[in-house]
């Protein structure tokens, strides 16, 4: 008997995989660039960088493979979410471009060291706010017309979107202070310690707000979240991410170094998990479901050889990367 496997589902969870992983590895180092003024000129900012030095640039494959995979396998939802988003993908890419400039000219140029710590800082946050606005918007429906976006320049510009960017913003300040108090030392780590107390009581209060107003942005979202019985298992969702939260304080307030890190990581896999839960099957809410804009079965196949086995090479690598360069970085770094 053969196996009937949708493939079209199966790209639906590759790119899903991809944006969540990008979410989470360039979430730290966005994170840390956001926090970035707030440490002391010298050793605590240099260890911040030091810290992200080896990584943050693998940390992008991420973005070219969920970008790119959703070019190939999803092109309708592509170019209506694109176009729809068009200003919002603009700033994201010049925040990143902010961002890396600037974390190799701070070395470099020493004589303007503080103006490339402003465009870092300043990267870090138009990229980070840019996303989530992006996902606010995505969120609250587009206008999709003969499949085509059929909205304004400025239609994602609403308080949900918003709402949602200052979301993101926080979500990734605690992902980069909890990545700080694993990596750096002394002064350092106290300081980050003390941000992701703060930073994470805000992404609780980020996520509670989201999580409030989304089922009143479409009928469809209510129904997935709250009809019986499919609420016996959304439910879980809040009840873990409760749990979660709990255990995060404890261990922040513990001492503890690598755990407020990885709880931090199953706080945006929760919630990850809740946007699974609001969007599927739709890729365009309310308009174009993942069938409707997935590439030819032909194409699917050929793109699924060629990502079994670039895949695995990029997990490969970018573990091998952060275990060679695991461990506190001190103040001697890599520079």
């Amino acid at each position: 008997m053969g196996i009937n496997v949708d493939l079209t589902v199966v790209w639906a969870f590759i790119i899903a995989f991809a944006v969540f992983m990008y979410v989470v590895m360039d979430g730290f180092d966005l994170g840390i660039g956001i926090l970035f003024p707030s440490f002391k000129v010298g050793e605590e900012r240099d260890q911040a960088m030091n810290s992200i030095a080896p990584v943050w640039d693998g940390n992008e494959t991420w973005l070219v493979l969920g970008g790119g995979g959703l070019f190939a396998a999803f092109p309708l939802a592509y170019g209506v979410v694109l176009t729809a988003t068009y200003p919002l993908i603009i700033a994201m890419l010049l925040g990143l471009v902010f961002r890396g400039v600037a974390f190799e000219f701070r070395w470099r140029d020493p004589r303007h060291r503080a103006l490339w710590d402003i465009a870092f800082s300043l990267g870090s946050f138009i990229a980070a706010f840019a996303q989530g606005v992006t996902l606010g918007a995505i969120l609250q429906g587009v206008q999709v017309e003969n499949q085509a976006y059929a909205g304004g320049w400025l239609d994602w510009l609403t308080p949900f979107s918003l709402l949602t960017g200052a979301g993101v913003v926080i979500g990734y300040a605690l992902l980069g202070a909890a990545w700080l108090i694993w990596k750096v030392e002394g002064s350092a780590e106290a300081h980050a310690r003390r941000l992701a107390l703060w930073a994470g009581a805000g992404t609780l209060v980020a996520m509670a707000a989201v999580s409030a107003a989304t089922p009143f942005l479409q009928f469809e979202y209510w129904k997935r979240w709250f009809d019986m019985p499919g609420v016996l298992a959304t439910a879980q969702v809040p009840l873990l991410t409760g749990i979660v939260a709990f255990l995060f304080f404890r261990k922040l307030r513990g001492g503890a170094t690598a755990a407020p890190f990885l709880l931090a990581l199953a706080l945006f896999a929760l919630g990850f998990a809740g946007l699974g839960i609001s969007l599927f099957p739709y890729i365009v809410p309310d308009s174009i479901t993942i069938w409707d804009a997935a590439a030819p079965e032909r194409s699917q196949i050929f793109m699924l050889v060629g990502t079994a086995i670039i895949m695995p090479v990029i997990l490969a690598y970018t573990g091998w990367a952060y275990w060679v360069f695991r461990g506190k970085v001190g103040t001697h770094g890599y520079h």
